[in-house]
């Protein structure tokens, strides 16, 4: 099969079981700016709005990329360059289906200062800015979980406010522009997986404002809505692989997504300048949001986190390949229905452990080659984010924390950067070269990893906690990785 360029002038000669959009996109009108567009936002967000245009709906509410990072400029100009289009292809263990999506219209120019992205919030037909920018990039304390004022990137915003460096520092001068212009205030909607996503968006948002301007602040916190959300759908990383697979399919993508058959969108209904209906094409709007979040981030997020350390170190390079080896799947079971669905409450239609049950199976789709790296990338976040909050409740409330020890141990292996077939594991995590000195020191010293109160605070003084992490530690070092989840699994 001839794969045909993806283009506005192509679509219509794609193959027909391709879906398209059925829509007018020369006649859609920018209402959402969204600083991220990595994968997830293409295949979550976006698509909802695209089911919406489908049906003729939220034309006055399309997508204008925008990127604060160097990096974002490649991806910029593989999307510019096929119309800002974007091919989903859906992937179940037996089957494969495209979709092509066209939500979006624009993606603004990367530049030092920002200067297109605080132009574009200025605009008053833009009504929402959206985030995926990570849940390690909103600028937390990673003590006390406040505003790091006191991070370079805040520090440079501060001081220079028209200039800014990060998203939010955009943010927060388009802000000023549109208070100044009577333009009126915008709603920030994170859509990363962070627990209070909106309420730590308006954390950072406003302590960046409050820091040079506290009559905007003010403005910032009376006017503008920081809604909270949870977001849900497995999306790898795209290769070689995936662009192969949308030739396979009739189409030249440059930059195609591969999916789970699986989406879920929760989120307060909290938009000042208005919204689209995403609610008419399957999210939900509730303010019970918290106990989604709570579920998604400690079963799935924190899920990923369990077993992916255990899959770099013993070479499985999928996540389902870490579900198909049986040591690593009793780990994931084990910690789930012991230490982690007891501190989950049931949300509507459906209870923790169908829930874990669900999980396992989405992440046995052998369709969706996820990698071990991908998910265990940034561990220095994910574990302080997913499962040290967990394990703080586990304390408290006297319950078993030993896998979740073994969790730890298994993450502190990991960083001494070698997998136990002697293979080598490339740096993994913007600390990489601090957290791989401290956990080859830990060898000797299992407990020197738990001197690191940036991440495990009173935890690394808790008896029953350090105890256990060390013994597990200890046993991964002398015995392996496979030995210590077998006496775990099997005792």
């Amino acid at each position: 099969m001839t794969a045909l360029p993806l283009s506005n002038a192509t679509l219509g000669q794609l193959p027909e079981e391709i879906a398209r959009p059925t829509y007018d996109r020369s006649a859609l009108t920018p209402g959402i700016v969204h600083i991220g567009l990595g994968n997830f936002h293409r295949a979550h967000q976006s698509w909802y709005l695209h089911r919406l245009m489908q049906q003729g709906l939220a034309q006055d509410w399309a997508i204008v990329g925008a990127g604060v990072r160097p990096y974002d400029a490649a991806m910029r100009d593989r999307l510019l360059a096929q119309d800002c289009l974007t091919t989903l292809i859906e992937l179940s263990p037996d089957s494969a289906r495209a979709e092509v999506v066209g939500a979006m219209v624009d993606y603004l120019p990367i530049e030092a200062d920002n200067g297109a992205l605080i132009a574009a919030l200025s605009r008053p037909e833009i009504r929402i800015v959206a985030l995926t920018v990570t849940e390690g990039g909103y600028y937390q304390d990673a003590v006390s979980g406040g505003f790091a004022a006191d991070h370079p990137d805040m520090q440079h915003d501060i001081l220079h406010p028209a200039s800014p460096r990060t998203a939010f520092g955009a943010i927060a001068a388009a802000l000023a522009h549109r208070r100044a212009a009577g333009h009126g205030p915008i709603t920030v909607q994170s859509c990363d997986n962070l627990q209070g996503n909106g309420t730590i968006t308006r954390q950072t948002v406003l302590g960046l404002a409050r820091a040079t301007d506290a009559a905007l602040a003010d403005w910032i916190d009376a006017q503008c809505s920081f809604p909270n959300s949870m977001v849900d759908c497995i999306v790898p990383a795209t290769g070689p692989a995936e662009i192969a697979r949308a030739a396979s399919l009739g189409i030249a993508d440059s930059a195609p997504v591969t999916h789970e058959p699986y989406r879920q969108w929760v989120t307060e209904d909290d938009f000042c300048a208005g919204r689209p209906d995403w609610d008419k094409v399957g999210a939900i709007f509730t303010d019970a949001v918290h106990e989604y979040e709570t579920m998604k981030i400690r079963i799935l997020n924190a899920g990923h986190q369990v077993i992916a350390n255990a899959g770099e170190l013993l070479s499985c390079a999928t996540i389902a390949d870490c579900m198909q080896d049986a040591d690593i799947s009793a780990l994931f079971h084990k910690v789930q229905t012991e230490e982690i669905a007891p501190y989950v409450k049931a949300v509507p239609g459906i209870a923790p452990a169908q829930y874990v049950s669900l999980i396992a199976e989405r992440f046995s789709n052998p369709a969706i080659r996820d990698t071990t790296r991908r998910v265990a990338f940034d561990g220095s976040s994910r574990h302080t984010g997913f499962i040290l909050p967990i394990l703080r409740e586990a304390l408290s409330a006297g319950g078993s924390v030993d896998g979740l020890a073994l969790v730890e141990a298994l993450w502190a292996r990991m960083c001494a950067g070698t997998r136990e077939d002697g293979s080598a594991i490339e740096a993994n995590d913007p600390r990489w070269d601090e957290l791989a000195i401290i956990a080859r020191a830990a060898q000797d010293d299992p407990r020197s990893w738990l001197v690191q109160t940036g991440f495990y605070g009173s935890v690394s003084t808790e008896p029953r906690f350090v105890e256990r992490f060390d013994v597990w530690l200890r046993m991964i070092w002398t015995q392996g990785a496979r030995a210590a989840l077998q006496s775990y699994g099997h005792p």
